[in-house]
């Protein structure tokens, strides 16, 4: 029964977002907001570890009255390479989100494993808890951001798990006489995540500085382009990205 809920479950979510993509949906006195589009990015970087080359990265998401959810995928252009998608549900309320994410990735293609397996030592799924605030300070809107790995696959080696946790500081600024906005994030994590973030104990494994201009190809018609440099010291890495948003 437990393992037919949790089916039943992403199932609904899966048709609850196919049907906001269909369709606009009404809910009396409230607005919803639709997203969807996608990246094209050079390399797939996700908190300063390298995940594959060249990728497409669709998004589709609702939102309403602070709750949003949200799906996000990768796919890299190699055959049979990596593929990801990842579930989001969030709750946003004065500066603060909360998020639990299911990732699900599958590093030798589509169809390496079952999609529904939720056994604790056999799934591939990572659930996260997140908690994100905002200060709010119109000036020095520095975003403060917390997730941790409460299920899944992220396991120790004894097979319990792992609670592996990624803390980042991030600060997005911008030139209006340039027409570019930057961002700056710092990620470290507090404790041991060797096998997602490669670190042992306290450690930084994400240094990055990114970005974003709109090219003007018509008058009616501009793409953003994103480029974005990526230190990892405790991994000894650099990579720099660059990327095209639809």
């Amino acid at each position: 029964m437990k393992e037919l809920v949790k089916r039943a479950a992403l199932c609904g979510a899966a048709l609850v977002m196919g049907m906001t993509a269909a369709r606009a949906v009404e809910i009396p006195g409230k607005k919803i907001d639709v997203k969807v589009g996608g990246d094209f990015v050079s390399s797939y970087i996700w908190r300063g570890s390298y995940q594959t080359g060249a990728s497409m990265q669709p998004t589709l998401g609702f939102s309403v009255a602070g709750f949003s959810l949200t799906a996000w995928g990768s796919t890299d252009f190699r055959n049979q390479g990596h593929k990801e998608v990842d579930i989001t549900a969030a709750y946003s309320i004065k500066g603060f989100t909360v998020a639990v994410t299911d990732y699900s990735w599958s590093p030798n293609g589509a169809g390496d494993y079952k999609y529904f397996n939720w056994q604790s030592h056999e799934t591939n799924h990572y659930l996260e808890g997140s908690l994100t605030y905002v200060l709010p300070i119109e000036k020095f809107p520095l975003t403060i951001n917390w997730n941790t790995m409460f299920f899944g696959a992220d396991k120790k080696a004894n097979g319990k798990t792992n609670y592996s946790t990624y803390v980042e500081l991030s600060y997005p600024f911008s030139s209006e006489r340039l027409g570019v906005d930057f961002a700056a994030a710092v990620g470290f994590t507090p404790w041991a995540a060797e096998s997602l973030y490669g670190t042992d104990g306290f450690d930084v494994c994400n240094v990055s500085i990114g970005a974003t201009k709109k090219i003007q190809f018509s008058e009616k018609f501009s793409m953003p382009v994103f480029s974005r440099l990526i230190f990892n010291p405790a991994r000894n890495g650099v990579y720099f990205v660059v990327g095209l948003t639809l």
